[in-house]
């Protein structure tokens, strides 16, 4: 999956916490709470969001990573990368 990709996951999962947000403004490298005037429920909620739209597991430990734009789409990425190689992995010793 692309950053692209990614990103638009991300875009979308927040549109579903705050449908009243102008997605297209966010700042990368802000945190999504203070853009978004989101509680900590609603941050839960997203990233209960991203974990059923992507089949990635979000510890709580690493919902800090998930604090702007950018962090969501670093951590996804290497999240999602990691569940590849894993795969592959498996499917090798197989």
């Amino acid at each position: 999956m692309t950053r692209d990709e990614i990103k638009a996951v991300v875009q979308r999962t927040l549109g579903s916490i705050a449908p009243e947000a102008d997605l297209s403004q966010i700042e990368p490298d802000v945190a999504l709470r203070d853009q978004l005037d989101i509680d900590s429920m609603d941050f839960l909620n997203f990233a209960i969001g991203l974990h059923k739209e992507l089949n990635v597991e979000i510890p709580e430990a690493s919902y800090p990573e998930l604090a702007t734009l950018n962090g969501c789409i670093a951590y996804l990425t290497s999240a999602l990368d990691a569940a590849v190689e894993a795969k592959e992995g498996v499917t090798a010793q197989s």
